[in-house]
């Protein structure tokens, strides 16, 4: 029996138009073999001015030493832990769309899986470095990397989560860098084969690894695609909710919570899918992919920020309740009068985290919200400014504040190199981003033509009377055979 019989009809196209097989690899390939255009070019330059202002500031740091950040008596993580757990938190999305769904079966991921794994690489880069230049002395980043050495028995602290922080983030991208090249390779091959000079024949050569399209290359493609997606699921898990260990661990009020880890993977995954959503919508655009990245696709991405937004507004008042619920006289004063009380210092942040996260996801129970591109592409904006504000109110305002009111700090407010640093992070993610949708395919050719003849506007508005007669006896067929 054809494929065709597996594909609901009354399921809207993951491919619009009249595509066949070559028109997908003309779509797709045609913005890598063009110049690039005008607005390519200045969005470039301006994401590497940004990228070499970060480095003047961590050089400044590093330099002078980490008094160059507003950092105080009780306020030893600031912007910096901050931005580490809000990169790390966006490339959660690449990995659950590449391993999870594709585990799932679920066609829709065709369209935007390959941006989301890039988009996994380029965060978690810019996530490793706050931890590193936080140390201070950067030069003595190896000590939590545990290898026999010469200091006799000084050895990493394996109780420490920030040393699982190191094993998490190591795993997680190296898995994440082998799915996503991995993926690459067949793309890579039709770019070779397409290429029109010797240099660039060469390079897009050994980028595929030799790779020929026979069913051996593609048999092995697919054993290596699942066992890679085995390996990452748990990562999808694991990594935020070992980052969650860095505060639930300690003994800080706001930070002593068994509910992190389940509500820092929901919180990762509600920011990844929005900065996709951001990134997919301007590419798009940009590269005229509107038939291959469609308002479908954009639904149901939307659909995942309205129910992880809806988690992580339950793990909000489930914090709430239990601050009130626990009588821990610390844990309460925490939430009712550091954050909850608008009159607070910190008051407007976790307001203004509250409207971002928890109410303006709510939009998307409509679904001609879910379906608005402008809309769309705010959302998921505001999501992501929410959900760095997160970050911001459960360090923030868990520290300014200690036990002793002789010890408060005074309002903490990043210096210019803290600001500078996080901007050139933006920098390395888009210079990063610009150069993957330049000479990368951004969406995955050979897995788009997968699901064409069961997934595109041709091929469905071409089934005859007779497939879908042929489709229904098969189908009661099965049914019967089942019972």
């Amino acid at each position: 029996m054809s494929l065709l019989k597996y594909e609901s009809q009354l399921r809207e196209p993951l491919v619009d138009g009249e595509k066949d097989y070559h028109q997908v690899t003309e779509d797709i390939i045609r913005p890598i073999e063009m110049k690039p255009s005008r607005l390519w070019y200045i969005g470039f330059f301006i994401s590497v001015g940004l990228l070499l202002f970060g480095v003047y500031s961590v050089y400044r740091e590093v330099t002078y030493g980490i008094g160059q950040w507003n950092l105080n008596k009780t306020i030893g993580w600031g912007w910096d832990i901050t931005n580490f757990v809000w990169w790390v938190g966006i490339g959660h999305a690449g990995t659950l769309i590449s391993a999870i769904l594709l585990l799932f079966r679920q066609g829709w991921r065709t369209g935007v899986n390959r941006a989301a794994e890039a988009m996994t690489i380029f965060a978690v880069m810019c996530a490793g470095q706050f931890p590193i230049f936080h140390m201070g002395r950067v030069w003595l980043a190896f000590f939590t990397l545990p290898y026999p050495n010469s200091r006799g028995s000084l050895w990493p602290n394996f109780n420490s989560p920030l040393m699982w922080d190191v094993f998490a983030i190591s795993t997680y991208f190296t898995v994440s860098l082998l799915f996503w090249y991995s993926g690459l390779i067949p793309d890579f091959a039709t770019v070779r084969d397409r290429a029109k000079t010797k240099l660039r024949k060469l390079l897009y050569g050994i980028a595929a690894f030799g790779w020929t399209g026979s069913t051996k290359h593609w048999q092995r493609h697919e054993s290596l695609s699942l066992v890679l997606a085995g390996l990452s699921t748990p990562l999808v898990l694991s990594v935020h909710t070992i980052v969650s260990f860095d505060f639930a661990t300690s003994v800080v009020p706001g930070w002593h919570t068994t509910i992190f880890p389940p509500y820092f993977v929901a919180g990762a995954i509600f920011s990844g899918f929005a900065m996709v959503q951001t990134l997919m919508i301007v590419v798009r655009k940009v590269l005229n992919l509107q038939d291959y990245i469609t308002i479908g696709h954009i639904e149901a991405m939307n659909k995942v920020i309205v129910l992880t937004g809806s988690i992580v507004g339950c793990a909000y008042l489930t914090e709430l309740f239990i601050a009130w619920y626990g009588g821990n006289p610390y844990e309460w004063y925490a939430f009712k009068e550091n954050r909850a009380n608008l009159f607070s210092p910190y008051g407007w942040s976790y307001w203004l985290m509250m409207a971002c996260n928890v109410i303006s996801p709510q939009l998307f129970w409509s679904s001609k919200m879910r379906r608005n591109i402008t809309v769309t592409f705010f959302m998921s904006i505001i999501v992501n400014i929410g959900m760095w504000f997160e970050r911001f109110v459960i360090i923030v305002t868990s520290t300014y504040r200690d036990f002793i009111p002789s010890s408060w700090s005074t309002y903490y407010s990043p210096s210019i190199w803290e600001i500078g640093f996080y901007l050139g992070t933006f920098g390395l993610f888009f210079t990063c981003f610009f150069l993957f949708a330049k000479y990368f395919p951004t969406i995955a050719v050979a897995e788009i033509k997968a699901i064409l003849k069961t997934s595109g506007e041709n091929y469905k508005r071409k089934m005859t009377d007779t497939e879908k007669k042929d489709a229904e006896k098969f189908y009661l067929e099965e049914v019967e055979h089942a019972h």
